[in-house]
């Protein structure tokens, strides 16, 4: 059985260790805590029985912060499942977690990630399964000059905040 928590500090290193066999873009140690520390409730790994962490998504939100119009939103960092346990639902799971987190917690009203051009497993899971539009193509987006779609999801109707039942 999978059990799907909030990362931990403690986590990192398995987390760098998932994303260093799965993506060529890679992360410092001190960027997944830098993710842990400042928005701890948005970041989930996904363990397996022996509790090894086997996927995991870092998510933030934008640092521009909230203006009187507009709320903030979120931004998935990095998301990456060992492809051993691929097809079961994890990524997906995953990414509900955290875009749940960024409405409970911070009252996000979007979410936004960039995805290779070229990743067409990652592409379908982001367009078809989880409902993200593309927004743009940003030209050399990846250190190896690769493009990236960003891409782009209402979350804020998709999980309504419940009103805690007061006694008046």
């Amino acid at each position: 059985m999978i059990n799907i928590r909030q990362a931990e500090a403690r986590d990192v290193v398995e987390m760098q260790t998932c994303n260093l066999t799965n993506l060529p873009e890679n992360y410092q140690l001190k960027y997944y805590l830098y993710h842990i520390a400042t928005w701890p409730e948005l970041s989930f790994v996904a363990e397996n029985e022996q509790k090894r962490v086997v996927g995991y998504v870092l998510a933030k939100m934008n640092d521009d912060g909230p203006t009187d119009t507009e709320p903030e939103d979120g931004h998935i960092t990095s998301l990456s499942v060992l492809r051993s346990y691929r097809r079961l639902g994890l990524a997906e799971r995953l990414m509900n977690q955290a875009q749940r987190a960024m409405v409970e917690v911070f009252n996000a009203k979007w979410v936004s990630l960039h995805v290779r051009v070229t990743n067409k497993a990652a592409f379908s899971l982001y367009k078809n399964t989880l409902k993200f539009d593309i927004e743009h193509t940003e030209a050399k987006y990846y250190a190896d000059g690769e493009d990236a779609y960003a891409m782009k999801k209402n979350i804020k109707d998709l999980y309504p905040l419940e009103m805690d039942s007061l006694d008046f």
